[in-house]
């Protein structure tokens, strides 16, 4: 008689166990049931722009600059010279189209102080 019980309360206890463990999650099931889907993630921009590779060799400057992605980029190369005499030169701005690769290049009388490139998106133009 004591075995049936013990068995008795035994199951009793595992089935109270159960259920306390498992209410939290029907509540949480329920509360998702009624509210409305989420909504998706933001997506950010979409990438843009030509990968450059600028190089300097004495008074040369020699940029490589191409674009992988579906967008025109519109590339300019800016040369500062380093005599106070010598005067900077800001390259005729080209279109890197799709899949293109350009080369852009400029020069000082003397030396080279500092070169870059910037870059102006076609959907900005």
């Amino acid at each position: 008689m004591r075995s049936t019980r013990r068995r008795t309360w035994a199951l009793l206890a595992a089935s109270m166990a159960v259920a306390a463990l498992a209410a939290p999650m029907g509540i949480s099931m329920a509360g998702r049931a009624g509210a409305p889907a989420p909504a998706p993630a933001a997506t950010g921009p979409e990438p843009a722009g030509a990968e450059c590779r600028t190089s300097v060799l004495g008074s040369r400057v020699v940029a490589y600059c191409h674009n992988p992605y579906p967008s025109t980029d519109r590339v300019q190369l800016h040369t500062e010279c380093r005599r106070w005499w010598d005067i900077d030169a800001d390259a005729a701005p080209v279109d890197v189209a799709p899949g293109r690769t350009v080369r852009l290049d400029d020069r000082c009388w003397k030396e080279v102080d500092a070169a870059w490139i910037t870059h102006r998106v076609r959907d900005e133009l």
